[in-house]
């Protein structure tokens, strides 16, 4: 008898635990807007060519929602738990947006050093462009992004969060 008054008070203990959520396992933290967040990447074109990573390089740390990171980079964090990974394909307009033709400059070949060549790059009033066509008489300088008209893929592994106060 001792034995079940026992093994009844037992259970109404596991029932009262579980009814409170006590579970003992904790719920997983997940990344939202203006969380402080620290990723490792790959960034790749949709052919698999990697065109940037963080992987054996410090890590990416940016504000979600803070505008550091292109927003299709941005959304896809969102949600993510720490040590989670995915991979994502992120459209050209949510990326670095569409090429643009009126970033495309024509200046005379002498208005530059004569060592001027294809893709160098000139910076003026915090704008960067790069020499993408060189001949007798003109250099084409192009401010669009490299990655301007491109949809991207992307693997994310989500290493820390440092939550919105």
């Amino acid at each position: 008898m001792r034995s079940r008054i026992v093994l009844a008070g037992c259970a109404i203990l596991v029932a009262l635990i579980l009814a409170a959520g006590c579970t003992g396992t904790p719920e997983r933290q997940t990344a939202a807007p203006g969380d402080n967040v620290t990723v490792e990447y790959t960034g790749m074109y949709l052919n698999g060519t990697v065109f940037d990573t963080s992987v054996g390089r410090a890590p990416l740390t940016f504000m979600i929602g803070g505008g550091r990171v292109i927003p299709g980079f941005n959304d896809a964090v969102i949600g993510m738990a720490v040590d989670e990974t995915k991979e994502v394909t992120i459209p050209v307009d949510e990326a670095y947006g569409q090429h643009r033709d009126d970033l495309v400059f024509y200046i005379n070949r002498t208005d530059l050093p004569a060592d001027t060549a294809v893709g160098q790059i000139f910076l003026q009033n915090s704008a960067q462009f790069r020499v993408v066509a060189v001949n007798e008489t003109t250099v084409t300088l192009d401010a669009n992004s490299p990655l301007a008209g491109q949809d991207l893929k992307f693997t994310i592994k989500l290493l820390s969060i440092e939550k919105h106060q």
